[in-house]
């Protein structure tokens, strides 16, 4: 079953004054079923940004449809969208986005405590969730306290407590040592077989070669997507990067 389907999104940005017009996004379709695991992958300037911000419902489609679990978008009212996203939605990005106010608990459960739960629903959750990324013992540490990986789960963490229908992830390896990126990959790839859906825009073949399907766009199109089936994560990394030449080289897709 898919739970988010995306039919010929368009955008277009109007420069100041109207004097130009930008397309970011020409004609892009596709749809991740419930429990996949998807990258997206593109040049600079491609459109995953814009694509990712449409899917969050930070921004709105010029044309064409996105559909959350069968919610339409763009048709979500304006004084509701927050508390949708809050409550559909888990987000991971490459700056972690923690306040340095909260120490991690606080990060974690902020989500539950701008929904109204009661402490006891957040502790309920809270505690499974940090037991299985492992950072039980850092709830009272402040983020400036903590490394970039210890970090990051933290924000996986607070992505989970909700119970999103979809987690989207934005280079969430981006800002992490080598080390802490396999980590974080091998918890993304643990957090995907427990069910959780994710839909990751990445530059990093390493990354993208742990996803069970990757699509790549290009000049605001779908240009291509290649499914893991029986592949190792080498063998995955070795089609992706092969991908990305016929990319940058201004092949075809296939």
């Amino acid at each position: 079953m898919a739970i988010l389907e995306v039919h010929n999104i368009k955008k277009i940005y109007t420069t100041r004054f109207g004097a130009n017009k930008v397309q970011a996004l020409s004609d892009v379709s596709f749809s991740v079923e419930k429990g996949e695991y998807v990258a997206i992958m593109g040049e600079s300037g491609s459109g995953k940004t814009t694509l990712l911000n449409i899917l969050a419902a930070l921004d709105k489609p010029t044309a064409g449809n996105v559909y959350l679990d069968g919610h339409e978008l763009v048709k979500i009212k304006e004084s509701k969208i927050a508390e949708f996203r809050r409550d559909n939605l888990g987000f991971v990005f490459q700056d972690f986005n923690l306040l340095d106010t909260f120490n991690l608990k606080d990060n974690i459960v902020l989500p539950l405590v701008l929904a109204g739960k009661h402490y006891s629903e957040m502790q309920q959750k809270l505690t499974p969730i940090i037991q299985k990324l492992g950072i039980e013992g850092l709830m009272g540490k402040y983020p400036y306290e903590v490394s970039g990986g210890q970090k990051q789960r933290a924000a996986v963490a607070r992505a989970l407590i909700t119970n999103p229908k979809l987690i989207l992830a934005d280079e969430p390896t981006g800002a992490l040592d080598s080390k802490s990126t396999d980590e974080l990959l091998e918890l993304f790839s643990r957090i995907n077989r427990d069910g959780q859906t994710i839909l990751m825009v990445t530059h990093s073949v390493k990354a993208a070669s742990r996803a069970n399907r990757v699509l790549f766009i290009k000049d605001g199109e779908v240009f291509h997507q290649i499914y893991r089936g029986d592949s190792t994560n080498e063998q995955l990394y070795q089609k992706i990067s092969d991908t990305l030449t016929i990319l940058a080289t201004g092949g075809e897709g296939r």
